[in-house]
């Protein structure tokens, strides 16, 4: 097992940098990609919830909503339900922006891994998600780095 979550890091590195690839042009980092993934797949959402989804701090996560909101990517609105945490969520122009490079990643993943059946993506998530699990209580107990910017979708 310690073998599994030994190979996370340098692959979440290779990911990021596999990520960064694509956006280059579009003048979005991976944390906002991850920003944006989140709002995509789950609606409005406060900056506290976003980050908490993320594990990242809130401030990081602030600033990858500012920077997407001058990219006109992402707006934010009146939340109902609490008057000082606004809710922020997709334009129109996030919505088809993050569309159209989910959907090459996609592609992208299926031209590479299509030796993969469904039953090996079912257990790897199934492993990952319990190693999320297990790790949550250490994670919130650690200080932020210091270097943490919150370009990382950690």
């Amino acid at each position: 097992m310690y073998d599994v979550i030994r190979s996370l890091w340098p692959l979440h590195r290779t990911i990021v940098r596999a990520v960064e690839r694509e956006l280059m042009g579009t003048g979005m980092t991976a944390g906002q990609h991850a920003v944006m993934d989140e709002l995509r797949r789950g609606g409005p959402r406060t900056v506290p919830q976003l980050a908490r989804l993320l594990g990242l701090d809130r401030q990081p996560v602030q600033r990858l909503v500012n920077d997407a909101t001058a990219l006109g990517l992402a707006e934010s609105t009146p939340n109902p339900e609490h008057q000082r945490s606004r809710l922020i969520r997709l334009t129109p122009k996030g919505e088809a922006t993050i569309r159209g490079i989910q959907e090459a990643e996609e592609t992208e993943l299926r031209r590479r891994l299509s030796d993969l059946t469904a039953s090996d993506v079912t257990t790897a998530l199934h492993v990952l998600r319990r190693l999320g699990e297990e790790f949550k209580d250490l994670a919130q107990d650690a200080p932020p780095h210091p270097t943490d910017r919150g370009d990382d979708p950690r």
